[in-house]
């Protein structure tokens, strides 16, 4: 049960038990202030909205916090900690109470980031950052999340261009004998770079002519571990012109003992920024391809490719990996062939009958 002590001329201190059973206190200058404020206080402790005010952590504080116990995986984890770091903990959001934070500050915070990062970025933090918000919201150290409502900027992705055959060709030649069966094995089965790396012999069924993906390589490089996510294990059609490229390939550069048919010349698995930075980005560069250039692009090959013999998008997703479908229509749509004349088909047959238009001009 609450009660009123007081303490002072003019000075009177509201006490009142919290729901995990510790006295709080918070001091008033008018008895009736205090009185209120502890009924406001029991109300809350009832019905399940009592926010603990008193705590000192800072959301900087709080969000490693949230991200330490998170079950990401290792590859998020990082990223989400690189956030956390660069562009939470050092600003004035950062370093302010969890309790008292408003969204204003946080509108202020979106906005200063806004300026030195690009839209989807921005995006990407703010969800996080919601993320943080909502965890404190469900721990009762703050009544609502303030991220909820922000103003952001517009995010207009380009368009995806993929590359040709003739420009993938020119990057097999522009990397190093060993990396020829890489790019090749990438651009006919739409792998991830972490998948391909850890594609192994066994994996592999040349008699029936499909790939299965079971794992992809740690950023470190040093293990295999899940994919993605569950719908990335799956099975690829394995087309003629891979099978040849990886059956030369195993000839001349034989797997390691536990099968890995891609390894650096002292016999280790690729390091994913190694074989990126090192080997694939000059490469790009010497094939004269577009600014940018990842080995992202020869997933894009893979979807373009696909789309353009008209396989169906449900399809395109499940080989790419994806969750669901939306993605692929999203990021590849403008590459269906002849969409606009399947438009106008579609209509005009909607607004035809027996071969007359339903709708006619007026004379004159």
């Amino acid at each position: 049960m609450g009660h009123i002590r007081k303490r002072g001329e003019h000075q009177y201190q509201a006490r009142w038990i919290g729901p995990d059973g510790r006295e709080c206190v918070q001091v008033f200058k008018r008895k009736t202030d205090a009185e209120n404020h502890i009924k406001i206080k029991e109300a809350e402790v009832l019905v399940g909205t009592y926010v603990d005010t008193s705590q000192k952590i800072t959301v900087a504080e709080y969000a490693r916090q949230w991200a330490a116990i998170r079950p990401h995986r290792p590859a998020t984890a990082a990223r989400v900690k690189s956030m956390i770091d660069t562009h939470i903990a050092d600003t004035p959001l950062g370093r302010t109470r969890l309790s008292a934070v408003r969204p204003s500050l946080v509108q202020a915070w979106a906005t200063s980031r806004a300026q030195v990062l690009s839209p989807g970025t921005v995006r990407l933090l703010v969800q996080v950052l919601r993320s943080v918000f909502g965890a404190a919201v469900l721990d009762r150290l703050i009544a609502s999340n303030p991220a909820t409502r922000l103003s952001l900027p517009r995010s207009e992705p380009g368009r995806v261009v993929p590359l040709t055959v003739a420009q993938v060709q020119a990057l097999v030649d522009a990397v190093p004998a060993r990396c020829h069966a890489m790019v090749i094995a990438q651009a006919g089965l739409g792998l991830r770079i972490g998948e391909l790396l850890a594609l192994r012999v066994q994996d592999v069924n040349f008699l029936g002519r499909t790939v299965r993906v079971e794992s992809q390589v740690s950023q470190d490089g040093k293990t295999r571990v899940p994919p993605k996510t569950p719908k990335s294990r799956r099975t690829v059609p394995l087309p003629d012109f891979v099978a040849q490229v990886l059956s030369t390939h195993i000839r001349e550069f034989p797997p390691a003992e536990d099968g890995s048919l891609f390894t650096t010349t002292t016999g280790k698995l690729y390091r994913q920024e190694h074989y990126g930075a090192r080997i694939f980005a000059p490469a790009a560069v010497k094939a004269g391809l577009p600014g940018a250039t990842t080995s992202h692009a020869l997933r894009h090959h893979y979807a373009s490719v696909l789309l353009a013999a008209g396989e169906s998008v449900v399809a395109v997703a499940e080989r790419l990996g994806h969750e669901n479908a939306t993605l692929v229509l999203k990021t590849y749509g403008h590459l269906m062939p002849d969409s606009e004349d399947r438009t106008r088909r579609a209509l005009d047959a909607a607004w035809a009958s027996d071969g007359q238009v339903t709708v006619k001009t007026q004379e004159g």
